[in-house]
């Protein structure tokens, strides 16, 4: 009966986060339950402080309609983003609302990442004024392999079964969720963003790595150990050029955003910067040795998404990323072109190509979804030892910026 229980709690309350506001008899519409379950059960979600009233809208000649949402206060959501020298940490209430933002630097020593990340936990905690036991978990999104206990295999880094999980823990009290940071990016994208609304669909994100987050049914595809959606190391050309994990001919050898910066600077005679390729790219015009050096990379490109279309058949493809979404808004065209001439007719005919919708914290913003996945695939109870506490509202400071 708990299970039942559970799973209906689930059914609403995801139907609430993802829906937004709805009246009692929309959520028995939409989730096909009984008007009596719909009502016993939001009594119960209103009593523990998890869904709240929020306004009434007009029927059909009846009492206005009370309309619910999941409560914004009940609890509080972190997430990080640990880039190649950069981490990103933010804090989140339940309808993804920023309240504070932590930015550390780092030189990918396991030890010292894991120091930063939990120096930004405290600081976005201190400067929103929530306390750790008010916080439903930390998301972590972070290069390389990712196993179900936090443990980190990344050959592009160097990390060689680091235990991120079980460092963060020794140092706090909030849940720690530790995920491959192309696929927070991805989950981000199918709640929020470019991939909402489609059950099948591949995000993918370049920047110096190239990673992608593969849904299957609406679900995030992880595979046997994992590893799944390790596209950036797919190979593109037999024995070519050198990769970061010790490879040659890597997709990421050909489109990563330090491979195309200096391929930018042999072409063009410019110096090799971080930032070259993002100045070539909003010039106007582009130098003719550039151009040719983004077109040959829109194919390269190309191709590799033709093979996800391919192997996948998805219905949308997302390009995102540093380096993917200021290259697509300039060449989109052009690596269509490519995904042309390199996918099968049908499939690729069946696929829509477009650019990611969020912005560069998307990786960190999709990092702190990974608790509320977990909120809502529980219905919001706890395990049978664990208590219920209903957090009541109180004041805070105004947010930095609203997301939904």
């Amino acid at each position: 009966m708990r299970d039942v229980r559970r799973a209906n709690r689930s059914s609403l309350l995801t139907d609430l986060f993802h829906g937004g506001l709805q009246s009692r008899q929309q959520l028995a519409g939409t989730t096909a339950l009984s008007q009596a379950s719909v009502s016993n059960l939001i009594g119960e979600m209103l009593e523990e402080g998890l869904v709240e009233e929020a306004g009434l809208v007009g029927s059909d000649g009846g009492r206005p309609r009370v309309l619910l949402r999941v409560r914004p206060g009940f609890r509080y959501l972190v997430g990080a983003d640990v880039a190649e020298t950069r981490i990103l940490v933010e804090l989140y209430d339940l309808a993804m609302t920023r309240l504070a933002v932590a930015e550390l630097t780092h030189d990918d020593d396991p030890d010292q990442v894991a120091a930063q990340l939990l120096a930004g936990l405290n600081t976005v905690l201190a400067d929103a004024d929530v306390s750790p036991h008010e916080v439903l978990g930390y998301g972590v999104g972070v290069p390389g392999v990712v196993d179900a206990d936090g443990v980190v295999d990344s050959q592009s880094t160097g990390w060689d079964a680091v235990p991120l999980g079980a460092m963060l823990r020794a140092g706090t009290g909030v849940p720690i969720f530790v995920e491959n940071g192309a696929k927070t990016f991805g989950q981000a994208e199918m709640w929020f963003g470019a991939g909402r609304g489609a059950r099948h669909a591949v995000i993918i994100m370049i920047g110096t790595g190239v990673g992608a987050a593969v849904v299957m049914d609406g679900r995030g595809y992880r595979g046997a150990n994992s590893n799944a959606g390790e596209w950036g190391h797919t190979t593109l050309v037999y024995d070519g050029e050198q990769c970061r994990c010790g490879a040659r001919g890597c997709l990421e050898a050909y489109v990563g955003a330090d491979r195309i910066g200096r391929r930018l600077a042999t072409a063009t005679g410019h110096p090799f910067t971080p930032d070259l390729l993002a100045r070539l790219l909003s010039a106007d015009p582009i130098p003719p040795a550039a151009v040719e050096v983004f077109t040959t990379t829109a194919g390269y490109l190309g191709a590799g998404i033709a093979d996800l279309i391919n192997l996948f058949s998805p219905e949308r493809i997302v390009i995102g990323g540093i380096a993917g979404s200021i290259f697509g808004e300039r060449f989109l065209p052009e690596i269509r072109d490519a995904v042309a001439r390199h996918a099968l007719r049908r499939p690729y005919a069946q696929t829509s190509i477009a650019l990611c919708s969020l912005g560069i914290d998307a990786v960190a913003m999709g990092a702190a979804t990974l608790p509320i996945a977990q909120l809502l695939a529980d219905g919001g109870l706890p395990e049978p030892d664990e208590p219920m506490i209903a957090m009541p509202p109180r004041p805070r400071r105004p947010p930095e910026r609203s997301r939904r």
